[in-house]
């Protein structure tokens, strides 16, 4: 599997749902959608989102 890394091509906002889907070999569009969707309803995916942002390291 790949290292989790915010790639610098491809990203949309910080490249969080993208690090997370290159990582597990998920589809991107699916991750973002799942990640849009959980905001709207739970709400807490945003903190998550921001979470990941901070952590994940950006590709060097």
């Amino acid at each position: 599997m790949n290292q989790l890394v915010r790639p610098r091509e491809g990203r949309m906002i910080a490249g969080a749902c993208l690090a997370v889907a290159n990582r597990f070999g998920a589809n991107v569009v699916a991750v973002r959608i799942l990640t849009v969707l959980a905001t709207v309803f739970f709400g807490l995916s945003i903190w998550v989102y921001l979470l990941l942002w901070v952590l994940i390291p950006a590709e060097r």
